[in-house]
């Protein structure tokens, strides 16, 4: 007699990797529960440009992206420390949209399909014994046959687990922080800019009704020298560039205070941990410059449903579904991240940064092979 307070999958966190994973198990007829901390629809610290790979995922799950006339973009301009700016192709091209939209829209359709989904609930442990995953939540316990954790950049179960990058002393990959905004700003639709300064760089790109994502990356030291004031760090470090300068002069904001994240970190992070396959930031190293983030998230969620289903259908025992799931992470976006992690090296300085890039605007062929690089294929 089968148990009905057993659940096929469990999903921890319901961000872009969570939600599509469990629109994709609901359709394919899978009993799934979802717990996430924060209640929909809510802002995140995040981006918010979506590279063209995911595009025909997100439609078949559901998403009416072609109903939302989304800002297309397909040009990257990029500025040294002192605003001198570069104009480069996107072979491969995205969109901007925010995450309270998105995330909202995905959450939807997930309740549509019968996803279970628990939202202001915090997840305490996950305790795997006897081939059953045993869930412990602010609002009760629940049993699944698999898990996955989709719980962002850094969780109080990285800690309880005590995942190493989580114990890791403050270093150069990991005492980062992000601010973000909302703003009203005259970028243009089909650009996606990205401005260097000290210690740091900012992305503006447009998403929905004509209004621009604004997020930025720096190190905990910036904030600290400008006496924790994020003002005063704005005023005083990023407005050396002369293009954040004209951004923070002129914008308009459009909500009253920024979102902000810390202890960011892109030390290296495991893909199964406990038998819970990690997804999107939970996996590891998806650093701002790979191209993107919330299409390898999506990604990641892809590569482990199929798995998931070999799995449940008795296809593959668990040891062959988290070893092929760490593997498959690794052929996918091992080379993009390394990637990453080398042009991130060449931002946020001065001298280094300058040189770069005009080492890439004088060879349009290496900028071209470099960026591609960084960016995946549809899935």
């Amino acid at each position: 007699m089968a148990d009905n307070n057993l659940y096929d999958i469990a999903i921890i966190g319901g961000g872009l990797a969570g939600l599509t994973l469990s629109i994709q198990a609901a359709d394919a007829g899978y009993r799934v529960i979802l717990f996430e901390k924060e209640s929909y629809p809510y802002h995140k610290v995040c981006g918010e440009y979506i590279s063209l790979e995911s595009h025909d995922f997100l439609l078949g799950c559901g998403v009416p992206l072609q109903e939302w006339s989304l800002p297309d973009i397909h040009f990257l301009q990029v500025s040294d420390a002192k605003g001198n700016s570069y104009d480069f192709d996107l072979p491969l091209g995205g969109f901007g949209v925010s995450r309270y939209k998105l995330d909202h829209a995905l959450y939807q359709l997930a309740m549509q399909k019968g996803v279970v989904i628990h939202t202001a609930c915090k997840v305490n442990d996950i305790q795997f014994a006897e081939n059953v995953f045993t869930i412990e939540t602010s609002i009760g316990v629940f049993s699944a046959k698999t898990t996955a954790g989709s719980f962002g950049k850094r969780s109080n179960l990285d800690l309880k687990w005590n995942r190493s990058f989580a114990a890791a002393k403050p270093n150069k990959l990991n005492h980062y922080i992000g601010v973000k905004y909302h703003i009203q700003y005259p970028h243009p639709a089909d650009t996606i800019a990205l401005h260097n300064f000290k210690d740091g760089y900012c992305g503006i790109s447009q998403i929905e009704e004509g209004n621009c994502c604004l997020c930025y990356l720096t190190t905990a030291a910036n904030l600290k020298n400008s006496g924790n004031s994020i003002q005063q760090m704005e005023e005083k470090i990023l407005s050396d560039n002369s293009q954040l300068k004209k951004i923070f002069t002129n914008a308009g904001h459009l909500y009253a205070q920024p979102l902000t994240i810390s202890q960011v970190s892109f030390d290296p992070k495991t893909q199964v941990e406990n038998h819970v396959l990690m997804l999107g930031d939970a996996a590891g190293l998806i650093t701002p410059l790979c191209g993107n983030g919330m299409s390898m998230a999506m990604h990641s969620g892809k590569m482990a449903f199929g798995l998931i289903s070999s799995f449940l259908s008795g296809t593959i025992n668990r040891n062959d579904m988290e070893q092929q799931y760490a593997l498959l992470w690794k052929n996918e976006f091992g080379t993009r991240t390394r990637m990453g992690r080398i042009v991130q090296y060449f931002f946020g300085g001065t001298t280094s940064t300058a040189l770069f890039l005009k080492a890439m605007h004088t060879f349009p062929s290496l900028s071209k092979k470099l960026i591609e690089q960084t960016h995946g294929k549809g899935f």
